[in-house]
């Protein structure tokens, strides 16, 4: 089963759909999805290497015009969107006394969230929610993710063949290891 889903994550990232289902996926993490683009981003770098700039650009885009959407559900709809995001990722005990806090080192907290396994989608809703300048906000997001999606494909591009060659070979250990790190970034994420 877990080679079926490999070799479909694979067939995906090599369909004339892929560019676009990234978009889509990297502009509805920044805001609601918990999954990154990541996994779809990497079997696609993988797959064309030589096109891992535009793949990296498709993500950057999609990722920072999901923030904005983020934000927005933060500043405008808090109440009856955010406030829910928040509670399912255990936040809505700190609001309060984080948002007080939040708009000194705001711009850090972005850039954090944008480059670390963090779900960056609290960042953006409490950005908007704490009032962060928006300039400030789109600035920190642009950098962090370009950092993110950038790094990421030049790694895969100069190291795309043994990369692939060491995952279709230890495709369950790759697994385990993904898994353990999701969690234990959706349980990092609910201890802070």
């Amino acid at each position: 089963m877990l080679r079926s889903l490999y070799n479909w994550t694979m067939s995906l990232a090599q369909s004339r759909y892929a560019i676009w289902a990234l978009g889509v996926i990297a502009f509805v993490e920044s805001s609601v999805f918990p999954i990154p683009p990541d996994v779809l981003m990497i079997p696609m770098i993988i797959a064309r290497p030589s096109k891992a700039w535009l793949i990296a650009g498709v993500a950057l885009v999609g990722s920072v015009l999901g923030a904005l959407l983020g934000y927005y559900i933060g500043s405008g709809l808090f109440e009856s969107v955010g406030r829910p995001v928040l509670e399912f990722y255990g936040k809505e005990h700190y609001f309060a006394e984080f948002s007080t806090k939040y708009n000194e080192w705001g711009a850090w907290a972005v850039l954090i969230a944008g480059i670390t396994p963090f779900p960056f989608k609290v960042i953006t809703i409490l950005s908007g929610s704490t009032g962060l300048s928006l300039p400030i906000f789109i600035v920190a997001a642009i950098i962090a993710r370009a950092i993110r999606f950038f790094v990421v494909a030049a790694l895969l591009r100069v190291y795309g063949e043994p990369i692939r060659d060491f995952i279709e070979r230890r495709l369950g250990l790759v697994f385990i290891v993904f898994v353990v790190l999701l969690v234990g970034g959706f349980y990092f994420v609910k201890v802070l």
